[in-house]
C-alpha cells in the first residue's frame, strides 16, 4: 500500500467483527511502532498487548465508558517511558520527548494496521491512573494511548479537514 493512500484512507474504527487478530499481524504492527522516530533514539515507548476480556472491560471503563474498546479482539496500550527518555534529556525528555516518541509510534501502528486490513482508533480520553493500574505500569511509565485493534465492522466516512491555507504559515504567523 502506498503511504499517501494509507494516510488518507485510515479511519477511526469503533466497531469490530468477532474475527480474531493473528499474533503475526500484531507483531507487524508493533514492529512498525518500533521503527518510529525517537528524539535522541532512546526509543522511550512501551507497548502492552491486552486480549483478556476482563482487562479490556476495565480499560473501557477507565476510558470513560468507551465500550467499543472492550469489544475489539486486541487492545494495545502505548506508554511513554519517562525514565528512559530523561536519561539523555532530563526534564524535557521526561515531560515531552517521550510523549512525542509514543505519539509517533502510535501513528505508525495505526497506518500499519490499516495496511493489514485492520481497524483501529487512537483513544486518548482516559483516566491515566486507572489505565496504569489495569496494565500494572511501573513508576515512570505513562499510558499515552489506547488502541483497539480488529477487523472493521464499519466504514467511517472521511472527516473534514481544514484547508492548507488555514493552517500553514510561512516564516511566521
Amino acid at each position: 500500500m502506498e503511504v499517501f493512500e494509507a494516510i488518507k484512507g485510515r479511519r477511526s474504527v469503533r466497531a469490530y467483527t468477532d474475527e480474531e487478530v493473528p499474533d503475526e499481524a500484531i507483531e507487524k504492527i508493533l514492529d512498525a511502532a518500533r521503527w518510529a522516530p525517537s528524539a535522541g533514539n532512546p526509543q522511550s515507548w512501551e507497548f502492552v498487548v491486552v486480549r483478556d476480556p476482563e482487562a479490556k472491560r476495565r480499560l473501557a471503563e477507565a476510558a470513560w465508558g468507551q465500550r467499543f474498546i472492550a469489544r475489539a479482539p486486541v487492545v494495545i496500550v502505548v506508554c511513554a517511558n519517562q525514565k528512559r527518555s530523561a536519561r539523555g534529556y532530563g526534564e524535557r525528555g521526561a515531560s515531552l520527548y517521550c510523549i512525542q516518541d509514543a505519539a509517533a509510534a502510535t501513528q505508525n501502528m495505526l497506518l500499519a494496521a490499516y495496511a493489514l486490513g485492520l481497524g483501529t482508533c487512537w483513544v486518548g480520553a482516559f483516566d491515566e491512573r486507572r489505565v496504569a493500574e489495569v496494565i500494572n505500569a511501573p513508576s515512570g511509565v505513562r499510558p499515552v494511548a489506547i488502541i483497539p485493534v480488529g477487523r472493521p465492522a464499519e466504514r467511517p466516512r472521511p472527516p473534514s479537514r481544514l484547508s492548507l491555507d488555514k493552517v500553514v504559515h510561512y516564516e511566521s504567523f
